[in-house]
């Protein structure tokens, strides 16, 4: 009979950390496109990573972390899309002629190359099974044996889904349209971005709402006037961060340049409001990856 025990939970969670911390941008990348919205797949991934560590203490035995942390994130996110009544599948078909190699085509590099570029809204356009595995395929770059794996279906169901998915993905950027055209600011986010411009910090911690929270993510939610006001404590720290108005995914937010205007923001953060009252701010900073694939319209 074995001797071998399972590692103690905190060893667990030491190990579970370390590996969010390296596959938390990668995560996203997957939701945000399988959500068709950055917001939207970085909602999952935290609720993906509270659901993973509270499961953690009722495993008998580890699992491979990154499979499963994936698994977790594309259930999680297929509850969401089933909830917004999205079409989910088609019939399966095999499909021998997409290659999988170490050294792939040219054909295959540039299919590689228009997934990656494509704005992560139009994915949601393909039918869900056609979006995980292209996304797992030609975004991040996975082996068709692992994505048979993680989806639970052949590998032959996986060629069929990336074959389709793709010709539907160069179809949508075909027919896409100009980017949406830049709109003017609210008199809120234009007078918060500037007196924000200004550092008048003071101003800004009077336009706090008394039950105002804040969520940066990797950090516990603050709660109150009081400890939301730490916030910009944060922040007058550098002298270099600038604000500007911009528009994502239809949602007004705000812009966050931390090298002064530079081209393109470091992140980004929007707010909710009440009577002209700041109820509630989602700042973006400590996880910078959301920026990367957003579709910022600067106002």
């Amino acid at each position: 009979m074995s001797t071998e025990r399972s590692p103690p939970n905190s060893y667990r969670r030491a190990e579970l950390v370390t590996l969010v911390g390296e596959l938390r941008s990668e995560l996203h990348r997957y939701c945000a496109r399988l959500m068709g919205s950055v917001i939207d797949g970085e909602d999952v991934v935290q609720d993906t990573l509270v659901r993973a560590f509270a499961a953690l203490q009722d495993l008998e035995e580890m699992p491979p972390l990154r499979p499963w942390l994936f698994r977790i994130a594309h259930n999680r996110a297929l509850d969401l899309l089933r909830g917004r009544a999205v079409r989910t599948a088609e019939p399966l078909e095999a499909a021998s002629g997409v290659a999988d190699s170490t050294h792939p085509d040219p054909v295959e590099v540039l299919m590689r190359q228009e997934a990656v570029k494509t704005a992560v809204s139009r994915f949601v356009e393909l039918p869900i099974p056609q979006r995980s595995v292209v996304i797992l395929k030609d975004v991040l770059d996975g082996s068709l044996t692992e994505i048979a794996a993680l989806l639970d279906i052949t590998v032959d169901a996986v060629k069929g889904h990336l074959a389709r998915g793709r010709a539907r993905l160069r179809e949508i950027n075909a027919q896409a349209g100009p980017p949406t055209n830049s709109r003017p600011p609210s008199a809120a986010v234009a007078r918060y971005v500037a007196l924000f411009n200004q550092r008048n910090w003071e101003a800004l911690r009077a336009l706090l709402a008394d039950d105002v929270k804040l969520n940066q993510a990797t950090h516990p939610i603050r709660v109150g006037a009081a400890d939301v006001s730490m916030f910009f404590t944060i922040y007058a720290r550098s002298e270099t961060v600038h604000l500007a108005p911009a528009w994502l995914e239809g949602r007004e937010v705000i812009a966050v340049f931390e090298n002064g205007p530079a081209a393109k923001p470091s992140h980004f953060m929007w707010l909710e409001w009440r009577d002209g009252r700041i109820t509630f701010i989602r700042d973006y900073r400590y996880v910078s990856y959301v920026a990367e694939s957003a579709e910022l319209v600067l106002a």
